[in-house]
């Protein structure tokens, strides 16, 4: 499936797809990759680097309204929102 790109910040690089489970998206940075489950913030699969990982949850707190959206938006195939990097 095509992942769109939905974010990026400080060579992380957050994607979605429409996919199965709970609500999710996958970061990747380097050739490191997790799947974070959006509503406890936790690694599903995977990890990242400690630093990277905590920026990366810091940033999912930020924006778990907006992640959720792009969740439905992905379960009904509808293009996804970009939302905003770390600053």
């Amino acid at each position: 499936a095509l992942m769109p790109t939905i974010s990026a910040f400080f060579g992380i690089v957050i994607r979605m797809y429409d996919d199965h489970g709970p609500p999710h998206f996958h970061a990747h940075y380097g050739e490191h990759a997790a799947v974070i489950e959006i509503e406890a913030l936790r690694v599903m699969q995977g990890g990242l680097p400690r630093r990277a990982l905590s920026l990366v949850l810091e940033w999912g707190s930020e924006h778990r309204a907006d992640l959720l959206a792009d969740w439905m938006l992905a379960e009904t195939h509808e293009p996804l929102r970009p939302i905003e990097p770390l600053e």
